[in-house]
């Protein structure tokens, strides 16, 4: 009897095949290391990490109206600072920040317009100078 060489499934060389199995033709290395028992099973993909708890999103919602309601009863700027204010309140600056129960509690809040939001937040000593922000750390 004369063998051929034939091509390997497991390693795409032409070798003598040594062992047929499950419809799949080895080499006698490919047989001995296993290569039949692999089985590429395709991955699912992983869900990325959400940039925000399910908690938070509940908080931010709840949020978004007040800051609505909020800038509804102050229209004009609280900061009003000569020179940069454009009088209409657009934003909610948080005096303390919005970490945590911070976001929601409306005695840290003060409705500005957008030139004071940005002065107050790219000059942080002279706005807790103004009374515009406060010590986070107590």
């Amino acid at each position: 009897m004369i063998l051929k060489k034939k091509l390997c499934d497991g390693c795409g060389d032409l070798k003598y095949i040594w062992k047929n199995s499950g419809g799949k033709r080895l080499c006698k290395q490919c047989s001995n290391t296993g290569v039949a028992k692999l089985s590429i099973k395709p991955t699912a993909k992983k869900k990325p990490i959400s940039p925000r708890s399910p908690k938070r999103i509940k908080e931010e919602a709840i949020y978004s109206t007040q800051r609505k309601i909020f800038l509804g009863e102050r229209p004009m700027c609280e900061a009003h600072l000569p020179g940069i204010c454009t009088n209409h309140s657009t934003d909610v600056h948080h005096k303390m920040g919005r970490i945590g129960e911070l976001l929601l509690n409306i005695i840290y809040w003060l409705s500005v317009c957008r030139a004071c939001h940005d002065w107050i937040e790219n000059h942080p000593k002279e706005a807790r100078e103004k009374g515009f922000s406060l010590k986070r750390i107590t």
